[in-house]
């Protein structure tokens, strides 16, 4: 992949760590200027200062959406235009349908959903203006398949596939903005130390089959060749997870029939006080 994305603008959210940060040292190692926003600055910075190639550090928080015109008008000067963007910036969840606090659906979809659909939509006329570009979207096998304790996070991830497709079918052939869905699995991050519980709090725990899952280096590879051959949609998974994900579309009623008995192992621990 070096070169591939030489003098290309990349502007990518949630960038201080995990996929995120993964994937702006594997755009920059391949020739591209980074935008590197998130809302920890200092954490911004330290991914900027490992990074091989120029970046701008812009730390803003997503779902202030009246200070998000701003933001993209800097970005946009920073280098005259913005090639890709990749809506990473997301949170997920912990929880039990039965006993999660409407607070908390409404913000991991405000969060997962919301937010990276008025980004795109501000950004889109200047991807437009200059001719096109290319608008990745972080989803998930949540986002295909309906995961038990993620209910809010399903339905955003679900939702932010359905505003892609809906995209690129409008944008791709009139107005040359290609549309990429990532659905990765388990990849070694953060994401479930960082994820909701049922009152809203961050879990502090990660789980077994995250700190099993895949590199996020390896997934950010994955990526990017996505990205450089314009793939539709990728799916970043393995064993059973690529399994189901594929399931879905194949046998939908076993794909129930699977994630039923597996939410009801869970949920009955859940419901007993287990929430390992």
């Amino acid at each position: 992949m070096t070169g591939s994305f030489r003098g290309k603008i990349v502007w990518i959210t949630g960038a201080s760590s995990g996929i995120g940060e993964a994937l702006a040292k594997a755009f920059a190692a391949s020739g591209a200027h980074i935008i590197l926003s998130g809302r920890r600055t200092d954490a911004l910075e330290q991914v900027a200062a490992d990074l091989e190639t120029d970046s701008l550090v812009l730390p803003f928080e997503t779902t202030d959406y009246d200070a998000l015109p701003a933001t993209i008008e800097t970005a946009r000067r920073w280098k005259g235009k913005v090639d890709i963007l990749v809506n990473n910036a997301g949170i997920s969840q912990r929880s039990l349908a039965l006993d999660t606090h409407p607070d908390v659906h409404h913000r991991i979809i405000n969060v997962d959903l919301l937010a990276p659909i008025w980004l795109t939509q501000l950004l889109l006329p200047h991807m437009i203006a200059a001719g096109g570009g290319h608008i990745v979207g972080i989803s998930s096998v949540a986002g295909r398949v309906g995961v038990p304790l993620r209910t809010a996070y399903c339905a955003a991830k679900h939702g932010l596939i359905g505003y892609m497709d809906a995209l690129r079918a409008e944008t791709e052939q009139l107005h040359n903005i290609h549309v990429t869905n990532i659905l990765p699995g388990s990849i070694r991050t953060n994401v479930s130390r960082n994820a909701l519980t049922k009152d809203g709090d961050s879990r502090g725990k990660s789980d077994a089959v995250i700190d099993n899952g895949m590199e996020p280096a390896e997934c950010a590879h994955q990526i990017l060749e996505a990205v450089a051959d314009n793939v539709p949609e990728l799916i970043i998974a393995e064993g059973p997870e690529m399994a189901i994900a594929k399931l879905r579309q194949s046998d939908p009623e076993q794909c129930f029939a699977m994630t039923s008995a597996m939410g009801a192992q869970i949920a009955e621990k859940y419901e007993a006080g287990d929430d390992d």
